[in-house]
């Protein structure tokens, strides 16, 4: 393999965080990373902005608390104006408002600042691969609130779900990630990863979050 090709093959992410002392070491442990390459570094949605005009870019490994313009603004702005950009949070924070803010702005992944390195890359590149990524607090806290609050009026789930599709389901409405899944089940992640985008398209999931919501309201979590 040429050193041309190997780079076009790596995912181009950018780090945003307003401080320093977060996004250098950040930048610089992910950029040791096998298949990262770190392209650019912000301080503000407005220079994330600007480096993904920049291009290309694959995944933002987005603060929230920024100034100028913070990271829920910046998602959003990313959803409409570079929809194939995926943005991993990365935050302290993991209150409602700012999970439901993040998800709801077009976050594809959710973590909080407790992840250890291989949380992250995990994360990006599963990002980068149209996959949703929650941590196990951030899944807890959604299962929280659902659990509290009157569910929505969410139509039933089809009647054409596999017994199998309906396990996977009810799995992730429990906050398992896919290889927990896979270990449950005896199945390999691939196979997950089938079963959920099976379940996602026939029931109209828009992602994880949207899962976990619609398992408990089906009574499967």
């Amino acid at each position: 393999m040429t050193e041309a090709v190997a780079q076009e093959e790596q995912l181009k992410v950018v780090v945003a965080d307003d401080q320093a002392a977060v996004r250098e070491p950040l930048a610089a442990v992910l950029a040791l990373a096998e298949g990262i390459e770190v392209v650019a570094a912000a301080a503000n949605g407005t220079e994330v902005l600007a480096a993904v005009a920049a291009g290309p870019v694959d995944v933002v490994l987005m603060d929230l608390r920024m100034p100028v313009m913070d990271g829920i603004e910046t998602t959003r702005r990313l959803a409409g104006e570079y929809p194939d950009v995926a943005v991993v949070v990365l935050t302290t924070f993991a209150d409602d408002d700012s999970i439901l803010g993040a998800l709801g702005a077009g976050a594809r992944g959710y973590l909080t600042k407790n992840a250890g390195r291989q949380d992250i890359t995990r994360a990006i590149r599963a990002a980068a691969a149209g996959q949703s990524v929650l941590d196990r607090e951030v899944q807890d806290r959604l299962l929280a609130t659902a659990r509290t609050h009157a569910p929505p009026a969410y139509r039933p789930l089809p009647e054409d779900l596999t017994p199998r599709e309906r396990e996977v389901l009810a799995l992730i409405g429990e906050g398992l990630p896919n290889r927990g899944i896979a270990e449950r089940l005896f199945i390999s992640e691939a196979t997950v990863k089938t079963h959920i985008n099976n379940l996602f398209a026939k029931a109209g999931i828009r992602d994880r979050a949207d899962a976990v919501r619609r398992a408990i309201a089906a009574g499967l979590a």
